[in-house]
């Protein structure tokens, strides 16, 4: 059945001015995308692509997927890779441009919320570089626009929309669901339950099901690795997440735009015209809950807040000179926080904020030291030797510039990396292991090992992934395939 409601008309959506904004973004971040390198999780991507899956263990397939395919047309490097992530961010602002207009915002309005959301330094911080929170802040906005227009037309096809942009969502990143969980409560809360009436709801849900199938078929056949992770995230994390969870819901889009933002829940739940969308307002505060409980990362909440942003954008729009000086300071911040705009040698001065600036740097140099160390196996024991990586950063690395240095391909037990081992019993040669600075007893199941050297960044970064020790082993204190479930590790 589909209702008819009487809402108030909606005004042309600002194609053009909108699409300047994000073709600006665009150019800037295209302009960009290869200064510093690869991203560690961005390297953990690139191998992860060459073995598609319906899942991996810490992650379903989109983001790896779209990895893979961006290299393959737009080449190997950080700048082609990173093609996917500047179109999701330009997708992202005129999302949030979208968002506005359903909400009743003049095509003024729109332009403002492209612009604040463009500028912002969680989205800049996504688009710049591949990642799930990339794909994760387009499904988010996407799923709510869908419900903006179901709630403002009444037609319950929309819920198709709703649940396609879910299950694509649940495809990159189980997050969604906090979404989905988030705005029911919203709807409840709200007294809109008629929505939720019909076969729409049905249809919708199915859709979203049977478009995440696959994932959960992968993740049930493997004992389900994808919540391990995530316990492992609440467990060791878990109280710093909450005790910044504040603090990054005011800085991490910009403290210039918390009045925006305000703003916006303020209008959703006090504009009687906007009554129909009220359930946004309370939806923000039972997602931050959830979040907060699970001691899941205070950016999980983001997404949702750029639906606010954009509500508030037409309290400013009769003031459009008075964003002007906001704006600017939020550009030179964010770009300093969120962008590769810094020499490397001056990371540090921000690194402390927003430490995937850090990741992106120093990667060549663990490969070159390693290579080096290689070297020190006598040539006739290298066809049984192995190369063991402790994380998935430095496996993945080595993964990407090893084979240019002479280097085999590296094994480790962290993440889905086990999943792509073991190394053949017939290699029981020597070991090169690559791991932390900080010890932990992972060498404790081999024989022989000595440290031949360390990897640093080059540029004084703090950064533990790219601290290493090079240690040169005899042998495996075991055949690997008894070895390899010992070396498993998640987090």
């Amino acid at each position: 059945m589909t209702l008819t409601i009487e809402r108030p008309a909606v005004v042309a959506f600002a194609t053009r001015p909108v699409a300047v904004v994000a073709l600006a973004l665009a150019a800037v971040l295209t302009a960009l995308s290869g200064r510093y390198g690869f991203h560690r999780d961005e390297l953990y991507f690139l191998v992860a692509g060459d073995h598609p899956a319906w899942g991996y263990v810490d992650q379903p397939p989109l983001t790896p997927l779209a990895a893979r395919l961006s290299t393959a047309v737009f080449g190997d490097s950080p700048a082609g890779l990173r093609v996917v992530a500047t179109v999701a961010c330009a997708a992202i602002v005129a999302l949030a441009a979208a968002v506005c207009r359903e909400l009743g915002g003049s095509r003024r309005a729109q332009v403002l919320a492209a612009v604040f959301t463009a500028v912002s330094g969680f989205v800049l911080a996504v688009g710049h570089m591949v990642s799930t929170a990339t794909l994760d802040v387009l499904a988010w906005l996407a799923v709510c626009w869908f419900v903006l227009r179901l709630l403002r037309t009444g037609d319950g096809r929309w819920w198709l929309g709703v649940g396609a942009a879910v299950g694509v969502g649940l495809e990159n990143k189980y997050l969604v669901a906090l979404l989905v969980l988030a705005l029911l409560g919203g709807l409840l809360l709200t007294g809109q339950r008629r929505v939720l009436r019909g076969w729409w709801p049905v249809a919708g849900a199915a859709l979203a099901l049977a478009l995440v199938l696959p994932n959960l078929w992968w993740q049930a056949r493997h004992g389900w690795p994808q919540f391990t992770v995530a316990g492992g995230i609440s467990a060791d994390d878990g109280v710093e997440n909450r005790l910044l969870f504040v603090p990054e819901q005011l800085l991490y889009l910009s403290p210039v735009f918390v009045p925006v933002w305000i703003a916006g829940g303020l209008r959703l739940w006090r504009d009687p015209e906007l009554r129909w969308a009220r359930a946004f307002a309370p939806a923000y505060l039972i997602l931050c809950v959830l979040v907060l409980a699970s001691g899941g990362k205070p950016y999980y909440a983001l997404p949702l807040l750029v639906v606010l942003l954009a509500a508030g954008c037409e309290r400013y729009a009769a003031r459009p000179r008075d964003t002007i000086v906001p704006v600017a300071l939020t550009v030179v911040l964010t770009a300093l926080l969120s962008l590769p705009v810094l020499p490397p040698g001056a990371v540090s001065v921000v690194n402390a904020v927003n430490a995937e600036q850090g990741e992106q740097i120093g990667w060549p140099r663990l490969a070159d030291a390693t290579a080096e160390a290689w070297a020190r196996i006598p040539e006739a024991d290298r066809g049984r030797a192995v190369l063991l990586a402790q994380n998935y950063g430095e496996a993945g690395a080595l993964a990407h510039y090893g084979p240019s240095r002479g280097l085999p391909a590296p094994y480790s037990g962290h993440m889905s990396f086990y999943d792509w081992g073991p190394p053949p019993d017939s290699a029981d040669g020597p070991v090169l292991l690559v791991r932390q600075r900080e010890a932990d007893g992972i060498e404790a199941h081999f024989t022989g090992c000595r440290q031949v050297g360390t990897v640093d960044n080059g540029h004084g970064l703090d950064n533990e992934e790219q601290q290493a020790a090079i240690v040169l082993c005899t042998g495996p204190a075991a055949p690997w395939s008894t070895l390899w479930p010992s070396l498993r590790h998640f987090y």
